[in-house]
């Protein structure tokens, strides 16, 4: 069974710096807002391989370990609830790291039925204080 896979150019992106003890979030500004450009709650993708598009309103786009006000990196969620919020973020198939502050990725899953969430995480990959995280998507592979 293949389950998420990200693509060589994308996958030294999915490093992780390792955890830490709970951390007191990065502010974020209230109005900031992270979504998916595609795909849309319920598309149907033809074969495991897609391309995932995730948008930022109100913050930047930065690499993990930038330290710049109102700004983080994208993490994706799949088939899962998100993590706590005074964490970093889990690096698993089931948590796709960003760090290189990319803003679209190659994904590959197994056929069925998936659920994605986006959640913006700070230098350290702790989300941001609110969080910043989009609605959970649900998407069928054939």
């Amino acid at each position: 069974m293949r389950f998420p896979l990200v693509f060589p150019l994308l996958l030294a992106a999915t490093l992780h710096a390792g955890t830490t003890a709970a951390a007191t979030p990065t502010p974020a500004p209230e109005n900031a807002q992270v979504y998916f450009i595609w795909p849309h709650d319920g598309t149907v993708i033809n074969g495991g391989k897609f391309w995932v598009r995730m948008g930022l309103r109100n913050m930047g786009v930065a690499p993990k370990g930038t330290a710049v006000t109102h700004t983080g990196h994208h993490h994706l969620l799949i088939d899962t609830d998100p993590p706590p919020m005074t964490e970093p973020i889990p690096n698993d198939r089931n948590h796709l790291h960003f760090g290189a502050g990319e803003t679209e990725a190659r994904v590959e899953l197994p056929p069925g039925t998936h659920t994605l969430q986006l959640l913006l995480g700070d230098k350290d990959h702790i989300p941001h204080a609110p969080p910043i995280m989009s609605k959970k998507i649900t998407i069928t592979v054939r």
